[in-house]
């Protein structure tokens, strides 16, 4: 189970060191590719496995958004793994997406973790503080 926020540092040649209570979801193996609202997805290899199946099962040749998904998500993804002290190399395209610069932000999601530029985490989090309200409401129609 991947929880919580931790800052690090992208090193000069662009590797990330990973928090310690996320390395054991990721020995089997891990994913990275691009995310949304600015960030990179680091899936646990499991978890990849099975959302890209469901996105692959879905009518590929009728629903444009499922041709964008599997271009944006499924194609820019790269296997990644962790070295002995717990980190992993961001190829530079990724690291572009995400306006990856030193500081950085690792979030995790339970089954998946969010990399961040620390400034547009920032950002990020100040725009939605003001969006709360609404979007703890919309957690009703969740059932949440």
């Amino acid at each position: 189970m991947m929880i919580g926020q931790y800052n690090y540092n992208l090193d000069p040649k662009k590797r990330l060191t990973i928090p310690t209570k996320f390395r054991g979801d990721l020995n089997d193996g891990a994913v990275l590719t691009k995310g949304v609202d600015g960030c990179l997805f680091l899936y646990p290899k499991k978890q990849w496995e099975d959302l890209a199946e469901k996105i692959s099962s879905q009518p590929y040749i009728t629903q444009s958004n499922v041709r964008s998904i599997s271009r944006e998500i499924i194609a820019q993804a790269t296997d990644v793994n962790l070295d002995s002290l717990g980190r992993i190399l961001v190829p530079d395209y990724l690291k572009e997406h995400a306006h990856l610069d030193k500081k950085i932000v690792v979030v995790g999601l339970y089954n998946r973790a969010e990399i961040w530029d620390e400034e547009e985490w920032k950002k990020y989090n100040d725009n939605n503080e003001t969006k709360m309200k609404e979007i703890t409401e919309g957690l009703k129609e969740l059932g949440i």
